[in-house]
């Protein structure tokens, strides 16, 4: 008889200190649906795309395996998401699972916290395992993945992406699937070992294409590739959930072997926590950050202005505008800035019409409690230039083909800077929000986004100059700035006499 699959997407990544709501109708943000996607939508929106899913669903035609897909959901990173997902996802699933199921597929974030559960994606996977005890389960994790026990337990294998910004997505699908078809097949018997350090990591320092990570990354790569193991994953965490698992850990698939599996584990994860004074970002006053891009001039190429404090793609509002206020104030020209999320602006502007000379607040319409931090609106002048409705399908190696809709889309431009304003959420991983509106970013001598890591996979290549500007907000890479209350203590950075969980090695 032929075998049966079932697949399924469920991804957000949960900043904790976030003012931002995540309600059902935000999982549905790569398509024209309102919620999750499920039946046909599901393989309309992910096939063909960069993405786990659309590996599980092409390593299902080649084996010739009849495939149910019937959910999906992936939501913007925001505040906690409410218990209801997880009730919505797991009812879809668990249906399909009954109706006859020889593996279960799944391409989630792994950094997911609801209002009721610390551990999103462990609390998933203990359903499923509930309702299939012997069901054999791949699991594909981001990066930033807040490992734990079960997630672990609950799983059969697990990989990992190895890039930040995250181009692997479709590659780590086919290593997940791969691995558990060789297992259905009885070829090899998969044993998982896993370890999380009391490490919180900086975003900022933690991309696996540079060190501290760079080396111990390359040497799980080498370990899998000559088949020492079967599956090698680091996972740099993300540090702005404040629930006791959150740390940077990894995990090693073997066959059968769980010793060597320990010994090569243990031996990846001591080489971080030696390292661990290199995974901390050092902050300084974003005055003097955008002096000094100020001063390298114009070039070939634009000089990148990171905002990496208020970074949606991290749980940030978007809409925090001390980095432009700053740009303004010193006189930087031939910048494009955003996109900055303000709908009220948007409205405005729209209303005014292309061509109208206004003055509009622009952001800083939301509050940031955790932090203490009160919304601040900037007056901007300047000329509508440009109306869109935020379409544009992603050219750029990460999310490839995905269709992209960040909301009507104004450009005002004040002379000096063409300030982009969605009424979505968007982080700027790829040319097109400036490029469907007609602005070239490699024409310009300044261009300034709210990012950490995502922007180097569509600008990197354009760039003449990289700054990180550390403006305010619930990204913010000061660590000492959080109201933390539920993370393990001690904890490095924040407890820099921490010491190693490690087991001795003999």
């Amino acid at each position: 008889m032929a075998q049966r699959w079932v697949a399924a997407v469920l991804r957000h990544e949960t900043n904790t200190f976030s003012p931002i709501p995540t309600p059902i109708k935000d999982f549905g943000r790569v398509g024209p649906t309102n919620g999750p996607a499920t039946g046909d939508d599901t393989w309309r929106f992910y096939r063909n795309t960069n993405n786990p899913v659309a590996a599980y669903i092409d390593l299902a035609e080649k084996e010739g395996v009849e495939l149910d897909f019937p959910f999906a959901g992936n939501a913007h990173p925001s505040a906690p998401a409410p218990d209801e997902i997880l009730d919505i996802c797991s009812e879809a699933v668990i249906a399909s699972i009954k109706k006859g199921c020889d593996a279960l597929f799944l391409d989630l974030h792994g950094a997911m916290v609801t209002q009721g559960f610390d551990d999103g994606e462990g609390e998933l996977l203990r359903r499923f395992r509930e309702a299939a005890p012997n069901l054999p389960i791949a699991v594909a994790l981001d990066y930033h993945t807040n490992l734990s026990a079960q997630i672990v337990d609950n799983s059969t294998v697990i990989c990992g992406y190895r890039t930040y910004p995250h181009i692997d997505m479709y590659d780590t699908g086919m290593r997940a699937g791969n691995t558990l078809i060789r297992a259905l097949n009885g070829d090899i018997d998969p044993v998982m070992v896993w370890h999380s350090l009391p490490v919180l990591t900086h975003m900022n320092r933690h991309a696996p294409s540079m060190q501290p990570m760079q080396n111990v990354m390359e040497r799980a790569i080498a370990a899998e590739a000559d088949g020492k193991i079967l599956n090698a994953s680091l996972f740099g965490c993300f540090p702005l959930s404040d629930i006791p698992h959150v740390g940077l850990s990894g995990i090693v698939v073997a066959d059968g072997n769980r010793d060597r599996a320990e010994r090569f584990l243990f031996d990846l994860m001591q080489e971080l926590w030696d390292k661990r004074e290199e995974f901390v970002f050092e902050v300084e006053p974003i005055e003097k950050s955008i002096s000094a891009a100020k001063k390298m001039g114009a070039g070939k190429g634009p000089i990148m202005l990171i905002d990496h404090g208020d970074n949606c793609g991290s749980g940030g509002n978007q809409d925090v505008m001390s980095v432009l206020a700053e740009v303004l104030e010193q006189g930087l020209d031939n910048v494009c800035a955003g996109p900055f999320s303000d709908a009220i602006a948007v409205n405005e502007l729209i209303a005014a019409g292309v061509g109208a000379q206004v003055t509009v607040s622009l952001g800083g319409k939301i509050d940031m409690p955790a932090m203490s931090l009160k919304g601040e609106p900037l007056l901007v002048s300047g000329t509508v230039r440009r109306i869109t409705d935020g379409s544009f399908t992603v050219t750029g190696p990460m999310f490839t083909g995905v269709q992209m809709n960040i909301g009507r889309t104004v450009v005002l431009d004040t002379g000096m800077v063409e300030i982009v304003i969605c009424e979505g959420r968007f982080e700027p991983f790829d040319q097109g929000c400036f490029t469907h509106l007609g602005i070239d970013p490699s024409k310009k001598d300044f261009v300034l986004i709210k990012s950490r890591q995502h922007f180097r996979a569509g600008f990197e290549d354009i760039a003449r100059e990289i700054v990180m500007v550390s403006g305010p907000g619930t990204c913010t890479s000061d660590y000492t700035l959080f109201p933390w209350k539920g993370i393990r203590r001690p904890v490095y950075p924040l407890d820099p006499d921490a010491e190693s969980n490690l087991p001795s090695q003999s």
